[in-house]
């Protein structure tokens, strides 16, 4: 109900307070100076009154059905508005049909859909030809990643803008805006004012919500952080098991990881479990981390990442996610090193180029006589019976050049790692001028 007196510019005395504190003017938004202010976009569409469709992507409480209305007004067009939670075929049909007849009585028309995400593809296709024929300035509100949730053709016709979250300077502005209107203060000491933008999390709806049962206490009352808390409930924090944020939080837990910073990793850890994360995909990403960042700098860290996923599967929570928190320590203070990632990559490369290539045939099996005559496994030395235990044969296939994949930096084990494959590889360049200047040729079995 509250929409509709919002559409309409009335704000009843009962209507809740962030209701009745929306702003009457671009100028009174906060927060998103951005695109709001001196030469931001949306402010200079507004000075040129003429505006183009635009998806205003942002969290909740952060102002889109109010820019939108706003932008109507400033404009002067015509405001209309759906809910794509409340809205279905037929509601499409009557709002073009009513906005076919607005435009043909030469007023332009803005029409305003919330939670545009949540049309399915082919509604969203609806919306084109109304787009791109003038009938309607179509101006979409979502709190999903528009890249994953939208038509490319409806994002192609549309500028996609960003809201930011609320920061305490906005929220303090919007505090003083509802006292001023109350006539009274809020009834908190100094810190506990400040805990009450952590409570809010952003969301200036949410922050407005609360201000409303504050200003419902009793006359003279002053609340402390633990008085506050006691009456109020913090928002749940902005996570979507099956959608960007928890796709963002992974990623950036990856990448303290990779990063070798700690205290981030454990932070994003942390941010996911709370948001309610199945610790199990946590523990996956990990055993990832483990071969794809570490690898052979310390070969320990994948039996780390898959000794903490078997103590979680043993203990649950909240006792087995102590040991996820120990390997995600483990991991991020481990030396780096992608060296068997790309070694790996280039050999695949290299597999798909010369697929066709046998083995020498020095290296082959052979058991069978007819096999034997014909020089596989001839020449073959097993190399822990060799002096140094290193044969310094060629193992790749005749007629290809000798490939290198792997090359280790240096960092923890892969040191030793990297001053073994030196030495060997004076010894195979030595064991191989020996035999090029003997006259001998490995690749010749004398086969008639």
């Amino acid at each position: 109900m509250s929409d509709l007196f919002e559409a309409a510019g009335i704000h009843p005395p009962d209507a809740p307070l962030a209701d009745r504190l929306r702003p009457t003017t671009l100028d009174e938004v906060v927060g998103q100076d951005h695109l709001l202010g001196e030469g931001g976009p949306i402010r200079r569409m507004t000075e040129a009154g003429r505006l183009g469709s635009m998806i205003l992507w942002g969290p909740p409480g952060t102002g889109k059905t109010t820019i939108a209305r706003l932008l109507a007004k400033a404009a002067g067009y015509e405001y209309m508005q759906i809910s794509a939670v409340f809205s279905g075929v037929a509601d499409l049909k009557k709002a073009f049909e009513q906005a076919r007849a607005i435009r043909a009585s030469g007023r332009s028309v803005l029409l305003f859909v919330d939670e545009i995400h949540r049309f399915n593809r082919a509604q969203q296709d609806g919306f084109l030809p109304f787009v791109e024929a003038g009938i309607v300035t179509l101006v979409g509100a979502t709190t999903e990643n528009p890249s994953f949730e939208l038509n490319g053709a409806l994002l192609s016709r549309s500028q996609v803008y960003v809201l930011k979250r609320l920061d305490d300077a906005a929220m303090e502005k919007l505090l003083q805006r509802a006292e001023a209107y109350t006539g009274k203060p809020l009834p908190l000491l100094p810190e506990a004012r400040e805990a009450l933008f952590t409570m809010a999390d952003g969301d200036g709806r949410y922050l407005l919500t609360m201000v409303e049962v504050l200003f419902n206490l009793a006359e003279g009352e002053q609340l402390d952080v633990q008085g506050m808390a006691n009456i109020l409930q913090k928002r749940a924090p902005a996570y979507d098991k099956s959608r960007e944020e928890h796709y963002n939080l992974i990623s950036a837990l990856h990448k303290s990881v990779r990063g070798s910073d700690v205290d981030a990793a454990l932070y994003w850890f942390a941010r996911m479990l709370h948001g309610g994360e199945d610790p199990l995909f946590i523990a996956r990403r990990l055993v990832r981390m483990a071969v794809e960042d570490i690898g052979e700098a310390d070969p320990l860290s994948i039996l780390v990442a898959n000794a903490a996923k078997d103590t979680y599967d043993f203990l649950g929570s909240p006792e087995g996610e102590l040991a996820l928190a120990q390997c995600v320590v483990h991991l991020a203070t481990a030396p780096k090193s992608i060296g068997v990632y790309q070694a790996y990559k280039a050999a695949r490369k290299a597999a798909a180029e010369t697929g066709s290539l046998i083995p020498p045939a020095h290296i082959r099996n052979a058991p069978t006589k007819l096999m034997k005559e014909l020089g596989y496994g001839k020449g073959y030395q097993y190399d822990p019976d060799t002096p140094e235990g290193f044969s310094g044969d060629n193992f790749f296939p005749d007629g290809m050049p000798r490939q290198s994949f792997y090359r280790p930096k240096g960092e923890g084990h892969e040191e030793k790692v990297k001053m073994r494959m030196e030495r060997w590889a004076q010894m195979r360049a030595r064991i191989q001028a020996q035999k090029a200047g003997s006259g001998s040729d490995d690749d010749d079995w004398g086969i008639q």
